[in-house]
């Protein structure tokens, strides 16, 4: 059983700018991946040809279970943060959750964003400068996999750290009482070390993920209960085609 994470960046890839369906399709099937979680991904946005890239994506590895939640509503510069996702065509932006394996249950968790503008140093500048932070969103399935049932959730977590703490007791907290053995994965915005100490969840695979190209520290994350980390056979990270996260993945007995 194949578990991978990736932040996709809607599709695009820095070389050259662009989202090309077919390179985003083929770089999906490529992962061979038996439950995928996707962050960064655009329904009906321009910029992405208006596609709903978590139908691609299930269709290219073979995924008959997918669910896609909204973070966000609108287009870039006029996002407006997502209550629910009552419009299922509205141009979006969130996570997604796709598995092979049969789904038990689905559920989403809103994570709330920092209520203020904070200060934030950007590189070259020498003043800080005020930003407002993205609202954040977890979607939730109770997977049946071989050896009974594993629940695994997908976020994205902000990048401002003292606010990352919060959102992550939102989200166990949400887990709590959950079925079987856990797994969380993401592009956590922090490294292995302390996503292990905020979560309480083993790290499943050590693999530098970010930048693309020469990736110095790992910010998405594949994590699990004990029990899991048991069944651990392998992991990595893949350069894909797209976006500037590489794709990391586990191979689970």
């Amino acid at each position: 059983m194949r578990v991978a994470t990736f932040n996709i960046l809607h599709g695009r890839s820095p070389e050259d700018d662009q989202v090309d369906l077919d390179r985003f399709v083929d770089a999906v099937a490529s992962l061979d991946a038996d439950v995928l979680a996707l962050q960064e991904v655009d329904r009906n946005q321009p910029r992405s040809a208006g596609a709903d890239l978590t139908a691609l994506a299930a269709e290219a590895m073979g995924a008959a279970e997918h669910l896609f939640v909204a973070a966000l509503h609108g287009s870039p510069g006029v996002w407006i943060a997502a209550d629910g996702d009552l419009a299922p065509d509205a141009a979006a932006y969130g996570v997604a959750l796709l598995s092979r394996l049969p789904v038990l249950s689905w559920e989403s968790v809103r994570l709330a964003p920092v209520p203020v503008r904070v200060p934030m140093r950007f590189d070259g500048n020498r003043r800080p400068d005020l930003v407002r932070d993205e609202a954040r969103v977890a979607v939730v399935a109770t997977v049946d996999a071989p050896g009974g049932p594993i629940t695994v959730a997908n976020t994205h977590l902000t990048f401002i750290e003292w606010w990352q703490r919060r959102q992550l007791r939102t989200l166990r907290s949400a887990l709590t009482g959950h079925p079987g053995r856990l797994m969380l994965l993401g592009d956590l915005n922090m490294g292995e070390e302390r996503a292990q100490r905020l979560t309480g969840l083993r790290s499943l695979v050590s693999a530098k993920t970010f930048p693309v190209d020469e990736p110095t520290e790992q910010l998405d994350h594949i994590l699990g209960t004990l029990d899991v980390d048991a069944a651990v056979l392998s992991g990595g990270s893949s350069r894909l085609a797209l976006s500037d996260h590489r794709a990391l993945y586990v191979d689970l007995a």
